[in-house]
Parts: structure tokens; C-alpha cells; sequence
């Protein structure tokens, strides 16, 4: 006996990225990153879920961003200390982080193969500059709480 899956609301398993992994749930933990555009920590990105569906656990949440880092849909920032980063930019960007506060700013600068192979040689090949590059220091705001 053959059914139509249609009628009876089954999606099929096609595999990975093919609506296999798709859930409601993830769909706004997904839409939530990427409107927020702050570079959220988890439990930013938890808290904000929380809004829209108060019934959303901690737990759903973190287990989703990690899917969607998986996946490729979100980059995941590893932080120095404190809490990681999610960014939902696709396009050829690098960060600057404050070490004061945390927080993450996209900047656009399209660095030379030339000078990126020129820090890869002079650290003795022990890195690869991936894509992008992340610049460290303290923002203007922490810098004018810090002179007040």
C-alpha cells in the first residue's frame, strides 16, 4: 500500500541540510542570531529565544546553536575568556574584540596574501591564517570609562 507523505505531514529523512535537520525551534534560534547582529553570547541568544517562546529550555537552545556551528549556518567566535561568540555574517569579514568588555566589531579590510604570508613566516609556519583575523585591544568605550 502506498501513501502520500504529503497528506500525512511526514517530511522524508534526505539527509544533512536537506530539511533533516530542520526544526521551528531552530529556525528561531537561527533568525534570532541573525538579527541581532551584536555577536551574541549563548545565553544572550537564549534569553532573547525566551522572548518568543517562554517554554524554550537552556538546554534546546545550546544544543541548537551547536547544530547550527555544525551546519555552517552561524560562526562561532572563540573567545579568550568569557563566554564564546555566534556571528551570523557570511561575508569575508575579520573582528576586533575588547578585552574589557567582550564585545565583538566586524570590520572589512581585505588583508594582502603578501603580508598574511609574511606573519605566517616569520611565526616559523607554526600557524595558517585562516580567512579572516581577529585584532585584540580595548574599545572606546571601555577606553573612556577607563580615563573618567
Amino acid at each position: 500500500m502506498l501513501y502520500d507523505i504529503t497528506k500525512l505531514g511526514i517530511i522524508p529523512n534526505l539527509g544533512r541540510g536537506f530539511m533533516s535537520n530542520y526544526s521551528k525551534k531552530r529556525e528561531s534560534i537561527n533568525n534570532v542570531i541573525r538579527d541581532l547582529r551584536t555577536h551574541p553570547t549563548a545565553e544572550e541568544i537564549y534569553m532573547k529565544v525566551k522572548q518568543v517562546d517562554e517554554k524554550i529550555s537552556r538546554s534546546t537552545v545550546y544544543r541548537n546553536i551547536n547544530i547550527l556551528v555544525e551546519n555552517g549556518d552561524v560562526n562561532k567566535i572563540s573567545m579568550p575568556v568569557g563566554p564564546d561568540r555566534y556571528d551570523y555574517n557570511h561575508e569575508m569579514h575579520n573582528h576586533i574584540i575588547c578585552e574589557k568588555c567582550g564585545k565583538v566589531y566586524d570590520f572589512y579590510y581585505d588583508i594582502p596574501k603578501s603580508l598574511r604570508k609574511e606573519i605566517e613566516n616569520q611565526l616559523l609556519g607554526k600557524i595558517s591564517l585562516g580567512e579572516s583575523i581577529e585584532i585584540k585591544g580595548i574599545c572606546y568605550e571601555c577606553k573612556s570609562k577607563k580615563e573618567k
